[in-house]
């Protein structure tokens, strides 16, 4: 696949709509959508889900960049003009993990509402919003994966067909550094896996689950999701020698249980 990635909608003079912010305000837009059905069948003030997503959102971008910019502090203390260069990519999905949580806590403090339920509405609109994300990551070349045949791969994933490689522009992060070789599309094995992640939470939404347990499940799928991607990941960050996803995943496949679990242990004990 070739020639068909490019990082602008379209351009007027100096102005350029990219197709990495489209997709962050598609992401939000949808989000507040699904989050007005979700509150109107919890009977949850629908009214209030602009604010929440507003929080999320705003907490999601500044964790994100956050994250990303601290584990690169190498680069970004040498050039720290290109801290607010967001368009460029370079944002963690981790971390906007991490920050829209706390976004959402926050609201749900100041506006007494039940944080578990809240996180439980959002959780299938986080992971389609985070597939609209990874199509921005692809159309902009960043997030990308190693070449089909990297020996930066394990010897079992070296053998996927040609015609999945994709070559990304020559001005992209990922053309910059491996050049006008096909690539794993990892930004697209994402962004199926992701979408596949909300038509199972949404489908699953209207059993009777304990306050929270939707939002538990979301984790641990990602987790195993991210998990698996990250092998095909040529820009992983790391925390020594290990992939910094991987340590993550780990920490969120046991929130996950915890929270899943815990009404049954606390019925067990009682």
């Amino acid at each position: 696949m070739e020639g068909a990635v490019h990082p602008i909608v379209f351009q007027i003079g100096p102005f350029a709509v990219r197709f990495y912010g489209l997709m962050y305000v598609t992401a939000l837009l949808v989000g507040i959508w699904l989050l007005r059905m979700e509150a109107q069948r919890r009977h949850v003030p629908s009214d209030r889900m602009i604010d929440l997503a507003f929080y999320v959102f705003v907490g999601g971008l500044l964790g994100g960049r956050l994250y990303y910019v601290l584990l690169k502090w190498g680069y970004y203390g040498a050039y720290p003009w290109k801290i607010l260069a967001v368009w460029e990519g370079g944002m963690a999905i981790h971390g906007g993990l991490i920050g829209g949580f706390l976004g959402a806590w926050y609201f749900a403090r100041t506006q007494a509402l039940p944080l578990a339920t809240l996180c439980d509405m959002m959780a299938p609109a986080v992971s389609l919003g985070h597939a609209f994300g990874r199509f921005g990551n692809f159309m902009n070349g960043d997030a990308h994966g190693y070449p089909l045949r990297s020996p930066f791969l394990p010897e079992w994933l070296r053998h996927f067909p040609d015609w999945m490689g994709v070559v990304f522009p020559p001005t992209s992060i990922a053309g910059q550094e491996f050049g006008p070789v096909p690539l794993h599309p990892v930004m697209l094995y994402e962004l199926v896996l992701n979408v596949l992640g909300f038509v199972g939470l949404w489908s699953l939404r209207k059993k009777p689950w304990s306050p929270g347990s939707l939002c538990g499940l979301y984790l641990i799928y990602y987790a195993v999701v991210r998990s698996w991607t990250s092998l095909f990941r040529a820009d992983d960050l790391y925390l020594g020698p290990f992939r910094m996803p991987h340590v993550i995943s780990v920490v969120m496949v046991i929130t996950g249980v915890l929270i899943c679990c815990r009404p049954r242990w606390r019925s067990a004990a009682s």
